[in-house]
């Protein structure tokens, strides 16, 4: 099990990028948080087991036509035991 805190950069605000984000996680049974931040990067913290966070990264950067993850910056955090699902803050 693992927890990453993620920073992503380019077009991810207001073409449904948290959205994409929250499917996604949901699919793999992952945990964590995904939410826009001021400076129109989004923050993400997401956590599961290696190889369902490893599938999360290949399906965020399959193609879409309105998405664009630019840059992103990844270091890992220590899990939360508590925490039961994903979900999309204000």
């Amino acid at each position: 099990m693992k927890r990453y805190f993620i920073i992503f950069k380019g077009r991810v605000q207001g073409v449904g990028f948290r959205w994409r984000v929250l499917e996604i996680c949901n699919s793999l049974h992952l945990t964590g948080y995904v939410r826009n931040l001021e400076n129109g990067n989004v923050e993400a913290q997401i956590q599961g087991e290696k190889e369902d966070l490893d599938d999360f990264f290949k399906q965020i950067y399959k193609p879409n036509r309105f998405i664009r993850i630019d840059d992103y910056s990844i270091r890992q955090v220590p899990i939360n035991e508590k925490e039961k699902k994903f979900t999309v803050q204000q």
